[in-house]
């Protein structure tokens, strides 16, 4: 059976729950809410796995805060032995609009410190990755208050159908591949 790791960026704590920046969690969130499994504390990550369409699925969440993704997406390649083409990193980016997304099969982190940090652990930046869109509204030198801020209220009442959407995008890529996720999802 096929294994596929699942990376959702984002912060632990209360005080990041609905931030921009934790776009990652909040989709591996959703896929539980919606599927019926359960994240439960392990080394470096909040972990899940689940059988998806004869597809083994890890899902985690990495504790290590976000500059330090890395450690905890090369730990469990590593302890589940799955090859960097089954990885998918989902991810926050400031560059797309909200309501937008886009796989892609590799790329550089954009600015982005999670995914730079992902670069530098597996040397390597060939493993793809789901942008999820939130937006650019903010003034010069406030993209931490920004990225770091909750969605407004309007975002936030569309958010849940973003959220299927992106997990949709997610599964696809595991179970149909990439090729065709893009082709079918990318905005």
């Amino acid at each position: 059976m096929a294994k596929f790791l699942i990376v959702g960026l984002g912060n632990i704590g209360p005080e990041y729950a609905l931030t921009r920046h934790n776009a990652g969690f909040m989709v591996l969130d959703r896929m539980a809410a919606q599927h019926g499994f359960t994240f439960t504390m392990n080394r470096l990550a909040y972990t899940a796995k689940w059988q998806h369409k004869g597809k083994q699925l890890f899902l985690i969440k990495p504790t290590t805060f976000m500059n330090l993704s890395g450690r905890a997406v090369q730990y469990y390649m590593k302890q589940e032995n799955i090859p960097i083409e089954n990885i998918l990193i989902v991810t926050d980016d400031k560059d797309l609009p909200f309501g937008k997304l886009r796989l892609k099969p590799k790329g550089s982190p954009g600015g982005h410190n999670g995914l730079r940090n992902i670069d530098e652990v597996l040397s390597t930046q060939e493993y793809a990755r789901l942008r999820v869109g939130i937006g650019s509204n903010f003034q010069k030198g406030r993209q931490v208050d920004f990225v770091l801020g909750q969605f407004p209220e309007d975002e936030l009442i569309q958010l849940p159908d973003y959220l299927d959407r992106i997990a949709d995008v997610a599964l696809a890529f595991c179970t149909m591949g990439i090729q065709f996720a893009m082709n079918n999802y990318n905005q």
